[in-house]
């Protein structure tokens, strides 16, 4: 029950505040984002501080890590237990931080395939799977899965049918590898694999995840921003919700 000297708003007051029209505030409590509104004998909605703590959190939340994850995660922080709220904070900079680690190793193996794209390459520098695979530090059948998703290109012999790797092959999967590394998935990597082709490669490839890096970078800032806010919503938690 609200306190009955405590600031009530209308759905557009509290919309104002935040920067929301009246049908986001209304979506937003129907998600479960914010508690739900009270309501008068007339049926109108009312608001009060827990639902600007709540907006003013969600609003953080979102520009860290985006509007839908920020939407899944609120009711949480509102209905769970503190203890369980705060994991669910320390789980966000985690995933963060292994996601900037997994960029950088990325990066790391970009630095190979440009150094070795600049090689002068003959036909007998070409690879076999096993040996490609060996020199990716990856599986044989990630390779035969990548050709199959159309990714990777390798020749045939004619005698025999063995895979053979030459130069773009090679480069091709140093990048698709750098990428899974990185965090991307086979249709995003097969949609940036279509943008880069006849460019350079291992380039434009090092462009998009440094790119990358620097939005994690502004996400883990945000997110900082955002211990403010979340902090009140915590700390105005009913005790109950204390585990």
């Amino acid at each position: 029950m609200p306190n009955p000297q405590e600031a009530s708003f209308t759905t557009a007051q509290i919309g104002s505040r935040i920067g929301y029209s009246t049908q986001q505030v209304r979506d937003l409590e129907r998600l479960g984002v914010i508690p739900a509104a009270d309501r008068g004998a007339n049926g109108y909605r009312s608001y009060h501080e827990r639902h600007l703590v709540a907006l003013r959190a969600y609003r953080a939340l979102a520009s860290a890590i985006g509007p839908v994850p920020a939407r899944q995660l609120m009711p949480v922080l509102i209905e769970d237990t503190v203890e369980r709220a705060a994991e669910r904070i320390d789980d966000l900079h985690a995933s963060l931080a292994g996601e900037r680690s997994r960029v950088r190793e990325a990066l790391r193996g970009l630095d190979v395939a440009v150094a070795e794209s600049a090689e002068v390459f003959g036909d007998e520098d070409a690879m076999t799977i096993g040996e490609l695979a060996q020199a990716l530090d990856v599986r044989s059948s990630a390779l035969r899965h990548w050709e199959r998703e159309g990714l990777v290109h390798p020749l045939r012999t004619a005698s025999s049918g063995t895979r053979l790797y030459g130069a773009r092959a090679i480069t091709v999967a140093r990048v698709v590898a750098a990428l899974r590394a990185g965090g991307y998935g086979i249709p995003p990597i097969a949609r940036i694999l279509e943008q880069l082709r006849g460019h350079a490669l291992t380039a434009d490839a090092q462009r998009i995840l440094t790119d990358r890096l620097a939005d994690l970078t502004r996400r883990s800032v945000a997110l900082l921003g955002a211990a403010g806010a979340l902090h009140d919503l915590l700390r105005d938690a009913p005790p109950g919700d204390e585990p």
